[in-house]
């Protein structure tokens, strides 16, 4: 058995960039600095340390997150690592393990609320729910 699940907890250090497959399928890619604290051996000292994470969501869900998600919004996200490899023009082979997200909660927002969207039980992974209206924050 294996379990695949990471939950972070960070702000965006980009505005999220959203893009289409060949296929039609939306792609938002974004990325989350989260910091790690690690004590200083030279001053003792307790410091922040970022670390960089690269998030993907997928499908309509990536659509309606990218009208309100900023660079320096505070989110939590949980998901899936993946790992990719591939091949640079230079020939250097290149590997990621990026967060692949099942639910992205806004830590703030505009109004300084804060709000989860997923989707409800049994829907279709990457397709919000449809009640008419937009996301209320």
């Amino acid at each position: 058995m294996s379990i695949n699940r990471v939950v972070i907890s960070g702000n965006l250090t980009r505005d999220p960039e959203l893009r289409a497959t060949s296929g039609g399928t939306s792609v938002l890619k974004m990325g989350v600095a989260v910091n790690d604290r690690r004590k200083n051996q030279q001053t003792g000292e307790w410091e922040d340390v970022p670390n960089f994470v690269d998030v993907t969501v997928f499908g309509a869900r990536g659509e309606a997150l990218s009208r309100f998600l900023s660079k320096g919004a505070k989110v939590a996200i949980e998901g899936k690592l993946r790992w990719s490899q591939w091949e640079s023009k230079e020939g250097e082979k290149r590997s990621k393990l990026e967060v692949i997200a099942d639910e992205v909660e806004f830590l703030s927002s505009r109004d300084g609320g804060s709000g989860t969207y997923s989707p409800p039980s049994g829907a279709a992974a990457d397709v919000p729910p449809d009640d008419g209206e937009e996301i209320p924050f």
